[in-house]
């Protein structure tokens, strides 16, 4: 019997086999990072975990246990696929160069990166901002990324194909009360992605950025859903995995085609109300 015909345009259950991505923001099972970091790996992957253990500890979800969020990412890794991980504060200018250096060291290359670290909190509506609002959520949501994004140029091999993940928000799309920090923030991620993904382009490294649109992350009540359960057509809120297998996807040679892009995530989500809601 003649060996089974392999077809070009099947897909490959591990289309991340041998390639090592860095994650940023996997401090949370609850959160997309954990849930990006864990698709990566299922996909072949090695995965470069960052966390920051400090940030979440002043939220009202609180700190989770790194060590059970690691070991998370592990069982779902193939064959010879390695997690490291990183505890860093990007708030610091050094710290994206040594977090790329860090994962270059360790995986020999690092062939994607996915910005997914940011700020909660520390915010408000005009005319309650301060300088050093602004300055926070700037060095955490936009600086950090860019410069992540330099240092992971730096790093890339010549001759490869690469590719980054930028994460913003919804702020295009509709208002966002008491978040100009954050919003302006974000918008100025995904209002340089064509640029970056412009320059980056000679060097294979596509640049996309994601909008994963509302996900629970723990932290809506059932109160909170009753309020707004009618702008989600498809009847839930956006779960951790949902923008996970997209940023995933982004990264395999499916979506070689595509750069420069900012995509939206959000199943239908509409901002509106019923009438008299």
């Amino acid at each position: 019997m003649s060996a089974e015909k392999h077809d070009d345009l099947a897909r490959d259950p591990l289309p991340l086999r041998g390639r090592s991505v860095v994650v940023t923001g996997v401090s949370r099972r609850a959160g997309i990072g954990y849930a990006t970091a864990c698709r990566l790996a299922a996909y072949g992957a090695s995965v470069f975990c960052h966390h920051y253990s400090p940030h979440d500890r002043q939220q009202p979800w609180g700190d989770d246990d790194i060590d059970a969020v690691l070991d998370g990412v592990r069982s779902h890794l193939v064959g010879d696929a390695r997690v490291a991980d990183m505890h860093s504060d990007l708030t610091n200018a050094d710290a994206p160069e040594l977090l790329l250096s860090t994962a270059a060291e360790a995986f020999g290359t690092v062939d994607a990166l996915i910005c997914n670290q940011a700020l909660s909190g520390s915010d408000g509506p005009l005319g309650e901002l301060t300088a050093d609002m602004l300055d926070r959520h700037w060095a955490v949501d936009s600086r950090a990324s860019l410069l992540l994004a330099q240092a992971f140029a730096r790093h890339h091999a010549p001759g490869t194909q690469g590719s980054i993940i930028f994460m913003t928000s919804g702020q295009g799309l509709g208002p966002m009360p008491g978040e100009v920090a954050y919003a302006a923030a974000k918008a100025a991620i995904a209002g340089i992605t064509v640029t970056i993904a412009d320059q980056l382009a000679d060097d294979g490294i596509r640049v996309n950025t994601v909008n994963p649109g509302p996900v629970d992350t723990g932290y809506v009540t059932d109160e909170m859903w009753q309020a707004i359960a009618p702008m989600f057509p498809l009847g839930r809120y956006g779960a951790p995995d949902d923008p996970a297998r997209l940023i995933s996807w982004l990264v395999t040679d499916e979506a070689s085609w595509i750069t420069g892009q900012v995509i939206n995530t959000e199943g239908g989500f509409g901002r509106w109300r019923p009438h008299g809601g």
